[in-house]
């Protein structure tokens, strides 16, 4: 044990000793290397590089002279050139927000209102988009378990301006059991519209005047592909900004309305409802019963055959058995 611990330390001493005299040896050669440059090369490069050399700029003569000529720029190019220009002009000109800012404004409300007045707030409600010159989005009916409409829901766009006094007047048409609204900025949006869209424009005009000065057909191929592809952004653009405006002009009011509901008792009522949901539990068992036995029939036919011909074949052998007794 004693032999094997004192090989294990003269190991680990030798490895220190080869790592350290490898490290001086390194240390040795760099500074060897170093030293072996002369110091007038080394004052040389010392003033080469706190004083650069500038490489003299080609004159244009010596590449004339060397047979270098500029190529002529096709039509092609030069239409390329022209709509990039405008682009380039257009999109990093300055972007000011001008005007008033775009808000989209929408709101939600549900309102509780007087039992057997569901006909009338529906038409109030209607009544209500169409004097302030907006209209009716959509609308939906709910009937109770008797067949009669108690609640609904009904969505109604009013100018911008009368979105405030046309909230007042809905909570006013009953008990607000919940309410939220909020308002979305598009201004942005809307202003790097435009920019995109005088971008475009301009692209349009560089095109449609390259489409009457140009001379070959190839040209006007590549032209008329280019001004199907701006007119097509634009288009895009334009629809965009229709939207925004729509939904800017007009704001959005979500109404949800609804009759109280009714205090169940349990009284006689409350009995005859309880046998009327039994029976009907016991009628869904027993179509379900019934659905099972018609699924499982073959099985069944199967069993009985199988029964049939067991009964057969014991029957057979008791009347052999009884023959033979006798």
């Amino acid at each position: 044990m004693k032999v094997k611990r004192l090989s294990l330390r003269l190991l680990i001493v030798f490895l220190a000793f080869t790592m350290i005299a490898g490290m001086a040896f390194t240390s040795c050669s760099m500074f060897g290397a170093r030293s072996a440059i002369p110091e007038e090369v080394r004052e040389e490069a010392k003033l080469i590089e706190e004083y650069p050399v500038e490489e003299p700029a080609a004159e244009p003569e010596a590449d004339m002279a060397a047979g270098e000529f500029v190529a002529e720029e096709t039509e092609e190019e030069a239409v390329m050139e022209q709509v990039s220009a405008a682009s380039t002009t257009e999109q990093y000109g300055d972007i000011e927000v001008t005007g008033d800012r775009k808000v989209i404004k929408n709101a939600y409300i549900e309102i509780e209102i007087e039992k057997g007045k569901f006909q009338e707030t529906m038409f109030a409600l209607t009544n209500l988009a169409e004097q302030n010159g907006g209209f009716v989005e959509s609308s939906e009916s709910y009937s109770d378990s008797e067949g009669k409409l108690t609640s609904g829901r009904i969505t109604i766009r009013v100018p911008s301006k009368a979105f405030s006094p046309a909230l007042n007047k809905i909570k006013e048409m009953g008990t607000v059991k919940n309410i939220s609204s909020y308002g979305q900025d598009v201004t942005q949006e809307y202003v790097d519209l435009e920019s995109r869209l005088r971008n475009y424009e301009a692209q349009e005009k560089v095109l449609l005047e390259l489409m009457k000065q140009s001379k070959k057909v190839s040209d006007s191929i590549e032209v008329q592909r280019e001004l199907s592809n701006v007119q097509g952004e634009i288009e895009v653009i334009k629809g965009r900004m229709r939207y925004l405006d729509d939904m800017v002009s007009f704001s959005t009011i979500s109404v949800y309305f609804h009759e109280p509901e009714p205090i169940s008792t349990e009284s006689g009522m409350g009995f005859v409802e309880a046998l009327k949901r039994g029976a009907r539990g016991a009628i869904r068992v027993f179509n379900s019963i019934v659905v099972v036995l018609i699924a499982s029939s073959p099985v069944w036919i199967i069993i009985v055959i199988i029964a049939i011909i067991i009964w057969q074949v014991t029957k057979a052998k008791r009347r052999r058995a009884g023959k033979e007794q006798k």
